[in-house]
């Protein structure tokens, strides 16, 4: 009996030694080890100017007063990032950026160069990130992308689903909404498969610069996807004072100046063929000035208005794909009636990229090669036509030209037109 109890308890002793490498070898919770990567991407092309519009406009535009024929080596955006895993639930993203070299700058003066002309980067990202601060809820502080342009947790925001930002960048993004801004934002997903999602933050509405007033950005954004997650449905409303309750002494009392955008983005994506229909409409309180044969200043409101249909798919595989998109913008909202007033003089919009007198009409198109994952080679032509939404000819009823009361007020329909190859290329990702 003894033998038995002494042979027993070996075989428990050996038994539970046996268990613990099992159970260690079955416990899935790794050590957090902190972790980074550095990542970035350049694009950038040969271009010649083929088309030029006589009137100069658009100034919000790559190719605005490039002078015709011109032909342009250069680099349009060089990014250089850093992600970071602290902990489990903290993570951290930077962002270095350079971007509109050209030495008389998208609008003149206005490129990232030094003054003698040199390429200057800056601090375009530099968040903390608190995952999970609720179950599926994430709060971002810091310099980061906006949820109407950019990432917003979907994973098929607008730019993301054009995935062409080496061409063109979105409808919004080139009327100088900023895709990025300074502040705090709480983003989450709902659903068992994470299919609805939301973006809210605040911020200072000064993108990379530091903030010079007392007012601040709201933005908002709510998603949906569909059809196993191949259709897509974002609405992304913002908000921000920017002159407010000001004292006049005209017959307005007070300017109240603010600017608020409503868009929706919708599109069907799929690996071989994807559609996108992006839709915004903005309302410029106070940001048109009037100034009136009476000799005082009027503020008055603006709306714009802006459509982009894109396509894009594969020909040949992942080595061969096309791309094209055509936008129409008019930002003449309430114009008619601002110009219509016999004691309109002059008018002249505050918000350059919102001037209200001129049409746009956007489009491209070309071809995708893509030797090797991440390096893209696009022949493409890029274009933009330029329209008066007032008769050149046309005047109120004091007999006060149109033509006389904005610069911008011309016969001529004009074109700039860019023929290129743009490179793309992308690394650490």
């Amino acid at each position: 009996m003894k033998n038995l109890l002494i042979k027993g308890g070996l075989f428990c002793s050996l038994l539970f030694l046996g268990a613990g490498p099992a159970m260690a070898q079955n416990d899935t919770t790794a050590e957090f080890k902190p972790s980074g990567k550095l990542w970035g991407y350049a694009f950038g092309d040969y271009a010649w100017k083929g088309g030029n519009d006589e009137a100069g406009r658009g100034g919000a535009n790559q190719y605005s007063k490039v002078p015709l024929n011109s032909n342009l080596f250069q680099w349009r955006r060089i990014y250089l990032g850093y992600d970071y895993n602290i902990s489990q639930k903290f993570s951290a993203e930077f962002l270095l950026a350079a971007e509109d070299n050209w030495a008389g700058g998208v609008v003149p003066g206005t490129g990232d160069v030094l003054t003698n002309n040199k390429f200057a980067p800056y601090v375009k990202l530099a968040n903390i990130r608190w995952k999970n601060i609720i179950k599926g809820h994430d709060l971002v502080f810091g310099q980061q992308a906006t949820p109407t342009y950019a990432k917003n947790g979907s994973g098929m925001a607008a730019e993301e689903v054009w995935g062409y930002r080496a061409i063109e960048r979105s409808i919004t993004d080139i009327r100088r909404n900023s895709s990025y801004d300074f502040g705090l934002s709480l983003m989450g997903k709902f659903g068992k498969k994470g299919n609805f999602g939301y973006v809210l933050m605040a911020a200072n509405g000064t993108a990379a610069k530091a903030e010079n007033d007392m007012n601040k950005m709201f933005y908002g954004d709510v998603w949906a996807k569909f059809l196993d997650k191949k259709i897509i449905v974002d609405i992304s409303q913002d908000y921000t004072k920017i002159n407010w309750g000001v004292g006049l002494s005209t017959d307005q009392k007070r300017w109240d100046h603010d600017r608020y955008m409503t868009k929706l983005f919708a599109a069907y994506v799929h690996p071989k063929f994807s559609v996108g229909l992006e839709v915004f409409m903005t309302t410029l309180t106070g940001d048109v000035v009037d100034s009136g044969l009476d000799g005082k200043a009027y503020y008055r409101t603006t709306k714009a208005m802006g459509v982009s249909l894109f396509t894009k798919g594969r020909i040949y595989k992942d080595k061969l794909g096309f791309f094209a998109r055509f936008d129409n913008y008019d930002p003449s909202g309430n114009l008619n009636n601002i110009v219509s007033d016999a004691n309109t003089k002059k008018y002249a919009a505050l918000t350059s990229a919102y001037e209200p007198t001129t049409k746009e009409m956007f489009s491209t198109f070309g071809v995708d090669f893509t030797p090797v994952k991440n390096v893209h080679i696009m022949p493409n032509v890029w274009f933009n036509t330029y329209e008066s939404a007032l008769s050149a000819t046309g005047s109120n009823s004091h007999g006060t030209k149109y033509a006389s009361m904005n610069s911008n007020v011309s016969p001529i329909m004009g074109t700039d037109v860019a023929y290129r190859i743009t490179l793309y290329y992308i690394y650490g990702k």
